[in-house]
């Protein structure tokens, strides 16, 4: 799959987190936003709609904020 650099803001803690994993974990990040990003472009709701409905549904899969600071933080 060709790929190309951005640059996005996100929280110090997150930044933190991405900067510290390994390469392989970095890989397996730049794929999961690479495709959470697909999503919201090619989907016909709201940005701000998308966002609550990833968040319900990682709420109901149990993902807690600080299950996913932990997650980060590994």
């Amino acid at each position: 799959m060709r790929t190309e650099e951005i640059t996005i803001r996100v929280d110090p803690e997150a930044a933190s987190a991405y900067r510290c994993a390994s390469d392989e974990e970095r890989r397996k990040l730049d794929l999961l936003l690479s495709l959470k990003l697909s999503d919201v472009t090619k989907s016909t709701g709201s940005l701000k709609e998308i966002m609550r409905e990833i968040s319900r549904k990682a709420q109901e899969r149990g993902l807690t904020p600080e299950i996913l600071e932990s997650l980060l933080h590994e």
